[in-house]
């Protein structure tokens, strides 16, 4: 993982709001071995911490992290107005802005991406299937978006990477 030392304070808050949230970097590159290693016979976790790494240190998905969670503390705490606060608290299935927000991450690294983001969305292994507890108490409308989406991108640049060198 990247030094903190090395971190802008708009990377290291993204990452820190993830974990605050509780979700790993470890967690995400869970999800890309899910979706890659049938694929890619020798791939290990090393692989997938480090392209979760890259895509973690790109503004836009820090942008994307730092918009979602916000968004979904306020819904959390009721400090938005209606009606939009209930539609993010439910999640509603006709409200598509939280995909549009993980669209921007998985937009970076080509079409691959979206197709990943579709199946995981779908599938909701790992810590998606936590984020998409409602029983929790928690709003993670937006972050369960983001972490699928991110994980859809290191995916996509684990293959594309793999193209090169095979």
């Amino acid at each position: 993982m990247k030094e903190k030392a090395k971190m802008d304070e708009v990377e290291l808050r993204a990452r820190e709001w993830l974990e605050e949230r509780g979700v790993t970097q470890s967690d995400i590159a869970e999800l890309v071995y899910f979706l890659q290693k049938k694929y890619h016979p020798n791939l290990d976790m090393q692989d997938c911490m480090e392209n979760v790494d890259r895509v973690l240190a790109k503004r836009e998905v820090q942008n994307a992290i730092l918009s979602g969670i916000q968004l979904d503390v306020l819904a959390e705490q009721g400090q938005l107005q209606e009606p939009l606060l209930s539609i993010i608290q439910k999640d509603e299935g006709l409200y598509g802005v939280d995909e549009i927000l993980a669209f921007s991450i998985v937009n970076i690294y080509g079409s691959i991406g979206f197709t990943n983001y579709g199946y995981i969305d779908k599938e909701k292994p790992g810590i998606l299937g936590f984020l998409n507890d409602k029983e929790s108490g928690m709003c993670h409308t937006f972050l369960d978006d983001i972490v699928g989406a991110i994980a859809a991108a290191a995916s996509s640049r684990l293959a594309h990477r793999a193209q090169n060198t095979e």
